[in-house]
């Protein structure tokens, strides 16, 4: 596997995490039809990284293509959206595709994403290759948004995060945890973890929804994850972390009171949609002791930011709510 990005924590900072110097990595014209590139998920592929990415064109309908690098940082994005063939169902129809997430399991990449059928719902494919994809029924009813898979099984049976919502900009929202035999069927949902009290952790108190692909570490999965909370200039997006048992994800074990990450520079707080730090991928080493995050800014461009695995895992143990 190719070394995933990476840059020290510069010397003036005592963050947990913190930014890539050279952001944003993506602009929000880096294909021809682009009015917006953010919200996009990158996996280890081959000797370098594959990624999905959602690129909303100059009409603002919302799209997912494929895109390939050498470094994770550098990126060729297909200019041209991805075209989805019938997996297990026949049924693929699509109005939107949007906030992407990808990983490995068993023998294939998997693709979630919020899936224009009759409102946001939770949209799935696969692919071996990034070239072709197969698009499977999607998981649940309208409406839901934030759809992110375990890594591996749980127990005999997929596993996978998601947020109910309404067909808007939802003013509330919660993450459950669902489960399936065969990447078909879902159920056994169980609420994982709701927004947090206004007075005890207010960035969160609006809505909560999973990030990246959780990470297993020692200490339980790793959830990043956003949370939100309504100010009078609108909503404002950051991202904190959680640590969740290994073998019954729905408990929540720790789960940070202050953000990691909010938006503070620039390229967060002036877009299309002010105020956003948005966390879809996260790329990390264990041996090295490495977590590399990729996240939307403000809803118009893709960034990064570095961390410590080990000090992001004993920073939620040690501030959590």
């Amino acid at each position: 596997m190719a070394n995933i990005p990476w840059q020290d924590r510069p010397e003036n900072s005592n963050e947990v995490m913190w930014r890539y110097s050279e952001n944003p990595i993506i602009d929000r014209y880096a294909i021809p039809s682009s009015n917006s590139i953010f919200n996009s998920a990158v996996v280890p592929f081959e000797d370098g990284f594959a990624g999905v990415f959602r690129c909303d064109n100059k009409a603002v309908q919302m799209n997912i293509f494929a895109g390939f690098s050498k470094d994770g940082i550098n990126w060729d994005i297909n200019h041209d959206p991805i075209v989805m063939q019938a997996g297990n169902t026949e049924m693929i129809d699509s109005d939107y595709k949007y906030d992407p997430r990808v990983v490995f399991i068993e023998d294939r990449y998997w693709i979630t994403w919020c899936n224009g059928y009759h409102g946001p719902t939770i949209g799935i494919a696969y692919t071996y290759d990034f070239k072709e994809f197969f698009q499977c029924e999607n998981a649940f009813l309208p409406f839901n948004r934030n759809g992110v898979l375990f890594p591996k099984k749980i127990n005999g049976k997929y596993a996978m995060l998601s947020r109910p919502s309404d067909n808007g900009h939802t003013p509330f929202g919660d993450i459950y945890i669902s489960y399936s035999p065969d990447m078909k069927y879902w159920g056994e949902h169980r609420c994982v973890m709701k927004a947090a009290p206004f007075e005890e952790s207010a960035w969160q108190c609006t809505k909560i929804g999973a990030g990246p692909i959780p990470i297993l570490t020692d200490d339980g999965w790793l959830m990043l994850y956003h949370g939100v909370i309504n100010t009078c200039n609108g909503f404002r997006y950051a991202m904190g972390a959680a640590l969740l048992d290994e073998n019954e994800p729905n408990k929540v074990k720790y789960r940070t009171q202050p953000y990691l990450l909010g938006p503070a520079v620039s390229y967060e707080q002036n877009g299309d949609v002010p105020n956003v730090v948005f966390p879809c991928a996260a790329l990390h080493d264990y041996e090295e002791d490495k977590l590399a995050v990729y996240y939307g800014a403000a809803d118009t461009v893709v960034a990064m930011a570095f961390g410590k695995l080990s000090e992001v895992v004993e920073f939620t143990k040690n501030n959590s709510l």
